[in-house]
C-alpha cells in the first residue's frame, strides 16, 4: 500500500495569480519534484486582487517554501517584500518569493533570466550591438527589455502607447508598415503582447514579411506547438522561439532559489507537455 501523501512534513509552493487555473506552473514543479523524489508539492493559489498582501503573508506565515507570481500581482506583492533584487528594482515587478529565513520573503524577477536561456538555447545569437524589435510594452517586456539590455541589444519599441514605448527603447509606430520596416533590420523580434492568444490565425498588427533566414521570431504566448505567427515566420525561414520556453526556464531559476537543487529539465518540459488531469 502507497504511503499516505502529502504528509504533515510535505514542503509546498505555488503560484497565484487572478484567475490561475490555466496556469502550467503546478504541472512542471510538481513534475520536477517527483524527479528528484522531494517531498514537496505545488499548487496553485487564485488570490483576489484586493487581498494580495494578506494572502501572501499568511501563506508564508503557514510555511510556504516558495511562491511564484502571475498577472495581476506582480507589481502588488513587491509591498510584502523585505528585500528585492535589482532585477526587481529596474522591471519593477517580481514574479518570485523566496523565505529569507527571518520570517520575511525576498522578491525576485526570473522572467528576464527565462527569456533569455529559451533564445539560448533555441536561437542563440550575438546580441551586443544587435538591433531588436519589442513588440508590447507591459510587464513582460519590461523584463525582455530589462534582458535584452543587458546584453547590449539596442531596442526599439512598438506599442499602442508611445510613452510607454520612449520608457524601453526608441519608439516605432503601433502599425504593420512601421514594425515590418524595423523588423526588417533587427536580428530579433519579440512579440511581448497578447496579440495571437486563442486564436489560430496570425495577427494583423504583427510583422512578418520581413522575417525570414537570419532572423529570429519570439513569442512570449505560449500554446499546444508553434503559434501561428511564429508557424508563418518558420515557413519564412526564421528561426522561431515559443513562450514555453521562458515558461521552463523561469520556473527553473525559481526551483533552484527554493531548492538549492539544480533543476530537472528534461521532467519539466514533460510536465509542461503532459495533458492536463
Amino acid at each position: 500500500m502507497d504511503s499516505p501523501w502529502p504528509t504533515s512534513s510535505t514542503r509546498f509552493a505555488g503560484v497565484i495569480g487572478w484567475p490561475v487555473g490555466h496556469s502550467l506552473s503546478p504541472r512542471m514543479h510538481n513534475a520536477a519534484f517527483r524527479a528528484l523524489g522531494l517531498d514537496w508539492a505545488y499548487l496553485a493559489f487564485p488570490i483576489d486582487p484586493d487581498h494580495v498582501v494578506q494572502a501572501v503573508r499568511g501563506l508564508f506565515r503557514v510555511g510556504c517554501s516558495g511562491l511564484n507570481v502571475t498577472i495581476p500581482h506582480k507589481q502588488a506583492v513587491i509591498e510584502c517584500c523585505s528585500a528585492v533584487t535589482p532585477a526587481v528594482e529596474a522591471i519593477g515587478a517580481a514574479n518570485t518569493l523566496i523565505p529569507d529565513g527571518d520570517g520575511g520573503m525576498t522578491g525576485d524577477n526570473t522572467d528576464a533570466e527565462g527569456f533569455l536561456r529559451a533564445l539560448d538555447e533555441s536561437a542563440p545569437i550575438d546580441l551586443d550591438g544587435a538591433e531588436v524589435l519589442l513588440i508590447g510594452a507591459g510587464g513582460a517586456a519590461k523584463a525582455v527589455a530589462f534582458a535584452l539590455k543587458g546584453r547590449g541589444a539596442r531596442l526599439r519599441v512598438a506599442n499602442r502607447s508611445e510613452e510607454k514605448c520612449a520608457a524601453l527603447g526608441e519608439p516605432v509606430a503601433f502599425t504593420r508598415e512601421a514594425m515590418e520596416q524595423a523588423a526588417s533590420t533587427a536580428v530579433l523580434v519579440v512579440n511581448a503582447t497578447s496579440l495571437g492568444m486563442g486564436s489560430d490565425a496570425v495577427p494583423a498588427d504583427l510583422p512578418l514579411d520581413a522575417l525570414g533566414p537570419g532572423s529570429v521570431a519570439y513569442d512570449l504566448v505560449y500554446r499546444a506547438g508553434r503559434t501561428p505567427w511564429l508557424a508563418a515566420a518558420a515557413a519564412n525561414g526564421a528561426r522561431t522561439v515559443d513562450g514555453l520556453g521562458m515558461l521552463l526556464h523561469q520556473g527553473a531559476a525559481a526551483f533552484r532559489q527554493w531548492t538549492g537543487v539544480e533543476p530537472p529539465l528534461d521532467a519539466m518540459r514533460a510536465g509542461l507537455a503532459a495533458p492536463a488531469g
